[in-house]
């Protein structure tokens, strides 16, 4: 069985590790977390790519690296974060359910309503690491629209599935998915 699969993204050269999903199918996993030469990259390839925008936000967790990074690099003071628990100082709470291809259950994502009052009326760039079944693209689809943002675009640094088919999808590469013996499915 492999238990790699080497790929070149923004520039980098990374073994991402092949994990089982059930008996059938198996992912390759992809974490930037620790792994800044990947974060500054990727940021940097995906805002030559991004539509103009007002504020940037993610889901808690694999995208806070990236949405941070990406907010860094064009000095913005403010980005946005969906969070997969409410907080004491979190108020006016806005919430929608997301069930994720790597989470064996529903959770929940939660965004201040004071961050729900900044989108009101602005342009909003939804950013992640991945992108596969778009269940966590779809929750934070909601959120914006529930806080009166306009979605101005989606991006990701890997579209994994079906999410490469789509075409409202901006991202970097094509992650394949793999059988139970880690060979690349067509």
């Amino acid at each position: 069985m492999k238990t790699h699969y080497h790929m070149t993204i923004a520039g980098c050269e990374r073994d991402l590790p092949i994990c089982p999903l059930n008996e059938k199918l198996c992912i390759a996993g992809f974490v930037i977390f620790g792994d800044c030469e990947l974060t500054v990259a990727c940021a940097s390839e995906l805002l030559k790519r991004a539509p103009e925008f007002d504020y940037i936000i993610t889901a808690e967790s694999k995208g806070i690296p990236l949405a941070y990074e990406m907010a860094r690099q064009i000095g913005a003071k403010k980005w946005l974060l969906a969070r997969k628990g409410a907080k004491l100082y979190m108020k006016d709470l806005f919430c929608v359910e997301v069930r994720s291809i790597t989470t064996d259950h529903v959770q929940k994502l939660y965004l201040d309503g004071a961050d729900a009052a900044l989108m009101k009326g602005k342009k909003i760039l939804i950013v992640d690491d991945v992108i596969s079944t778009g269940e966590s693209l779809r929750a934070l689809e909601e959120l914006v629209v529930q806080a009166g943002g306009e979605i101005c675009g989606r991006m990701a640094i890997l579209a994994e599935g079906d999410a490469q088919e789509r075409e409202d999808l901006i991202y970097l590469e094509k992650l394949p998915l793999f059988d139970s013996e880690g060979n690349v499915l067509k």
